[in-house]
């Protein structure tokens, strides 16, 4: 293989940074007009336990900034098959055999394991959290109009979808940390029981207070910590 100076390392890098640009442009222009389609699909599992609902829209410029916040959102999930690959394009001809083959996988599982985090909060996560939410406060003791900001609410369910997908790149934190010799299995198996409670303990703090919606978060986490042991070296 012929070797390339540091000059024309910086220019291929220049130019795949520039092809992931244009990429996000297109997928941002594309997405501005997708949006609404976008914030009804959001909006969807709120309307379906609260059909007589309403979002509330507190400014003039709310409706600009949604659409700009969810086209920005759409060019972000059309760019990052791009940019990954674009890495590993640009990494790959420097790494050696064995280190290919390990981070080819890697690359490949962590966009699916994000979308199957972010469609586990969506499916079953976010219809019994919004139900909580609503009956916590339509039972208020004091008369009251229930109308949540638009804005507001965007946010909330993207940042659940984005710590969800988060989550779920564990078996891949571990796994990777495993291989370079930072994670020892052996040390995994016998901290298992504090890391289960470490995992109740987090889906206590981030869902709504009623046990369901903790089970659903920390049974996932469980079998994914479980899963990562299986794909760990022996000591």
């Amino acid at each position: 293989m012929k070797k390339m100076t540091l000059m024309q390392h910086f220019s291929e890098l220049r130019r795949r940074i520039l092809w992931c640009a244009l990429i996000f442009l297109c997928a941002f222009i594309s997405g501005w007009y997708v949006s609404p389609f976008v914030q009804t699909f959001l909006t969807a599992p709120l309307i379906n336990i609260w059909p007589d609902g309403a979002l509330l829209y507190t400014g003039l410029t709310d409706g600009l900034m949604i659409r700009l916040s969810l086209a920005a959102m759409v060019g972000l999930l059309v760019v990052l098959p791009a940019v990954l690959w674009h890495i590993w394009a640009f990494v790959a001809p420097g790494l050696k055999k064995q280190e290919r083959g390990f981070i080819w996988p890697i690359l490949v599982l962590s966009p699916i394991l994000f979308l199957l985090g972010a469609a586990f909060a969506f499916y079953f996560l976010f219809p019994i959290a919004f139900k909580f939410f609503i009956d916590l406060n339509m039972s208020a003791n004091v008369p009251n109009v229930l109308l949540p900001a638009a804005r507001d609410y965007l946010r909330f369910a993207i940042g659940l979808l984005k710590m969800f997908g988060v989550a779920f790149q564990l078996p891949l934190v571990m796994v990777l940390l495993n291989k370079i010799g930072v994670l020892q299995r052996s040390v995994v198996v016998k901290s298992r029981r504090y890391a289960i409670v470490f995992i109740v303990i987090a889906a206590a703090v981030l869902t709504p207070p009623d046990v369901v919606s903790q089970i659903l978060l920390a049974l996932p986490m469980w079998l994914l910590f479980e899963s990562s042991i299986l794909f760990m070296r022996r000591d």
